[in-house]
């Protein structure tokens, strides 16, 4: 339970600054009894009818304002987050950002800073911040992407479609519209669930024994619709990306059958989780050394298989992390 045992080395070339065009162009690391290298498109190959794809139907908030301190001028870049009674919780990037600090930001919205816990501030703004975000807010990005986006529609699914999230469920960013009407054609449903990913996405562990890491809550939501395509599949379940895997396992069962639900979850999945969902396999993207979604996967598919394929994608340059290439992980 040691987290230095879940580190690798990554040169910084791999990580990839832009998504590749079009969405399926990218590589696929398939995991299976042997690793194989392939297209994304090649992803409609290893489906089977009767197989439901479960994917996450959030779409990224244009939650990034930029402003200034009021008084000294300097510079605020502020990420939004969940709207509480009299304030927002924010991450704020500026030099020394304190409670009583003022904020001055375009268009006439003024805020200020009430507030911090941790690293989350409580800021209460002049004016409906949700509409404004909406007219003049940007798309984040993760931390580690520092070239500007070309479009900002290239960090959304094409199925995203609830607004809600900090971040894209990435591992469904490969899917464009021809690969799932091909998915659809060879007799696959689509089955959606939404789950909302929120600032934690991005935290670090920072305790030696990972166990003790306390996730953000992330609201969730499964409806009966998709409750009963699962339940009544004929074939595998397939999940895209660790969301909606988090989403499956947030969510009630009775007699080993999903139940519609929906809350807040806190879920931290990492090697000896017990599944409740029968997901067989796992589209995923390739993630963070040390990172929550690094444990997640081992978890799913087994330490020596994800690492082992870890260190065959960084030998034959497949590109890393949000914007990178796909892996199609079958369970240990």
């Amino acid at each position: 339970m040691n987290l230095s045992e879940y580190n690798y080395h990554l040169p910084k070339e791999l990580i990839a600054q832009q998504p590749v065009r079009p969405r399926h162009s990218s590589k696929m690391l398939v995991v299976k009894d042997k690793v194989e290298h392939k297209k994304f498109s090649d992803i409609v190959n290893y489906l089977q009818k009767g197989d439901v794809l479960v994917v996450n139907e959030t779409k990224v908030l244009p939650a990034r304002i930029i402003g200034k301190k009021d008084g000294t001028g300097g510079k605020v870049d502020l990420l939004l987050s969940f709207p509480r009674d009299e304030y927002y919780e924010c991450k704020i990037k500026c030099t020394n950002a304190q409670p009583g600090h003022k904020l001055v930001f375009p268009h006439g919205l003024n805020g200020e800073i009430i507030d911090k816990e941790g690293e989350i501030y409580h800021v209460k703004f002049n004016k409906d911040v949700a509409k404004y975000m909406q007219k003049h807010g940007t798309l984040p990005t993760p931390p580690y992407v520092k070239e500007k986006l070309k479009r900002e529609d290239h960090y959304q699914t094409s199925y995203a479609k609830k607004k809600g999230s900090l971040a894209a469920p990435t591992a469904g960013l490969h899917f464009s519209k021809k690969v799932l009407d091909e998915i659809k054609k060879k007799g696959v449903k689509i089955a959606k669930v939404c789950l909302h990913v929120s600032f934690g996405t991005f935290n670090p562990i920072k305790e030696d024994d990972f166990r003790k890491h306390q996730m953000d809550p992330e609201y969730f939501t499964v409806d009966k619709k998709t409750c009963d395509v699962i339940n009544n599949r004929k074939g595998r379940l397939v999940v895209v990306g660790t969301t909606s895997l988090k989403t499956l396992e947030s969510s009630d069962y009775s007699g080993g059958q999903i139940q519609p639900s929906s809350g807040w979850s806190k879920l931290f999945v990492y090697p000896g989780h017990r599944f409740k969902c029968e997901a067989e396999i796992l589209v995923t993207n390739f993630h963070l050394p040390k990172s929550t979604l690094l444990l997640f996967i081992s978890a799913f598919a087994g330490k020596k298989r994800v690492f082992d394929a870890y260190k065959e994608a960084v030998k034959e340059r497949y590109r890393f992390f949000s914007f990178g290439d796909a892996m199609l992980l079958f369970k240990e």
